[in-house]
């Protein structure tokens, strides 16, 4: 959380760059993903997509944007700002809803207190703790169908390697 003279520095930084400072406008990143603007569903998927990869964290502000050419909305996250799309078990990579793609780190892996969603923590670079990614049912799918047990356990396997899997209890 931001000290209020902290917050104060940046929204004159943004007025002095021409940017009004960021508030929440209704727009609602929901935890199964969909998305609604003032309580309205976005059902236009190219419009869906746009801000699916649009989402972009800002660490000194410590809010999630949608960022769409010089357009800068704060937008409210249910659960997590980022989707895993896909899991590669071979690459152990991760496809994610902004197009990027990262490594998983199977200790990060949690399960979603909603749903029992797997939950897992990407953009270690923004933050030291990273951010929650939710994995949609395709990407849960893959994940599950990596898992192998051996000698009783279940392990993941990822590039040819086992990983044991983390006390999976409710994030």
């Amino acid at each position: 959380m931001q000290e209020p003279n902290e917050k104060l520095r940046h929204a004159i930084e943004e007025a002095q760059q021409g940017r009004p400072p960021l508030e929440p406008f209704g727009l609602v990143l929901h935890y199964d993903g969909h998305w609604t603007h003032e309580g309205q569903p976005i059902t236009h998927q190219k419009i869906r997509n746009l801000f699916d990869r649009s989402v972009r964290f800002l660490p000194d502000e410590g809010k999630y944007v949608v960022q769409v050419g010089r357009f800068r909305g704060e937008i409210q996250c249910e659960e997590s700002a980022f989707f895993v799309r896909g899991f590669d078990p071979e690459e152990g990579s991760l496809s994610l809803s902004d197009q990027s793609s990262e490594r998983l780190d199977p200790d990060s892996l949690t399960l979603s207190a909603r749903d029992g969603a797997f939950l897992c923590r990407i953009k270690k670079s923004l933050s030291q703790e990273g951010h929650g990614a939710r994995f949609l049912h395709a990407a849960q799918s893959e994940l599950l169908n990596a898992v192998e047990e051996v000698e009783g356990e279940p392990m993941l396997k990822m590039g040819g390697q086992f990983y044991p899997l983390p006390a999976l209890g409710q994030d």
